[in-house]
């Protein structure tokens, strides 16, 4: 079990409040874990909103072949793949 070390507060009015924990409450949840879940959703969704894209048909060919072709290793590429996605 990973116990969590680090702690987030935030000011909110009341209604912001009592909206949350209707909604926990009506999932079984706590606050916390709620407000977690939903924070953790919203962040993985603006990072994967940056990375897909949609292409025309050509374009998307084009790019396609790109990907397939092979590629040169050089330091960029190297330091690159040793990036942590920001999600993990």
């Amino acid at each position: 079990m990973v116990v969590a070390r680090n702690q987030i507060n935030i000011r909110l009015d009341n209604q912001q409040q009592a909206l949350i924990d209707r909604a926990a409450k009506s999932v079984g949840k706590t606050r916390t874990e709620f407000i977690l879940e939903a924070s953790r959703r919203e962040a993985e969704q603006v990072l994967l909103s940056q990375t897909v894209f949609v292409l025309e048909s050509d374009a998307y060919d084009l790019f396609v072949s790109l990907l397939d072709a092979p590629t040169t290793p050089n330091d960029a590429l190297r330091d690159l793949l040793k990036t942590q996605a920001p999600w993990e």
